[in-house]
């Protein structure tokens, strides 16, 4: 499974129909990474599988985290063996797949960019603390009914929950959009992702040395 040696690194963007997901797509392939994009609701873990990701990303999308629910699969599937990073919708994913909880956050963002705190780990290593960041969104993760195997590594001015990790595991969300103009250092954590943090079942953990995206 995976890209053989000296290939590039094979990204697999799950994507729940979001105008941002493309954005994503070409912020990876800067990082020389080779992305394919499947949409959430024609697929399944036997065609993921047969894709051989050597990373999963889990895009933003409309709706709730209970909703995605081919998502919630593929991070089973996936957990602990290769690299995952949820953004905003799959951020909510990962973490209501722990037993977390979203609420509306009582007032939406919507192109909005804010100081983000965070941890310095992980995918957050070497980014200035803090940084600016956009969040689009009116849902957030509960900060009271955040399950133990979570841990909080970023969050807002108002303590909002904007960051996680499963500890042990090189399995992140975020729930602004490293993509955007508007989160100037969100290279530097796409570039983490794709090259940086590797997990103990991780089949690639050296530099991707082309650029090649797929789509459909």
């Amino acid at each position: 499974m995976g890209s053989g040696a000296g290939a590039a690194l094979h990204v697999v963007v799950i994507d729940h129909r979001d105008s941002f997901t493309y954005n994503l797509v070409q912020a990876l392939s800067g990082h020389g990474a080779r992305v394919s994009v499947r949409l959430a609701d024609s697929l399944s873990i036997d065609q993921l599988e047969q894709l051989a990701p050597d990373r999963l990303l889990l895009s933003p999308g409309p709706g709730s985290p209970e909703q995605a629910l081919f998502a919630h699969q593929a991070l089973r599937r996936y957990r602990g063996e290769i690299p995952i990073l949820g953004v905003c919708l799959g951020h909510q994913v990962i973490a209501t797949s722990l037993g977390g909880r979203v609420v509306a956050t009582g007032a939406p963002a919507h192109g909005k960019a804010e100081p983000i705190y965070h941890t310095d780990e992980g995918i957050f290593a070497g980014v200035p603390n803090p940084f600016e960041a956009a969040r689009y969104h009116s849902l957030a993760v509960s900060r009271e009914d955040l399950p133990e195997t979570l841990q909080i590594i970023a969050w807002s001015d108002s303590g909002m929950v904007m960051g996680v990790a499963i500890p042990g595991e090189a399995t992140w969300g975020v729930q602004f959009h490293p993509e955007s103009f508007l989160t100037p250092d969100g290279d530097l954590i796409l570039s983490s992702f794709i090259t940086g943090i590797p997990c103990s079942g991780d089949r690639r953990q050296q530099q991707p040395e082309r650029m090649d995206s797929g789509a459909y």
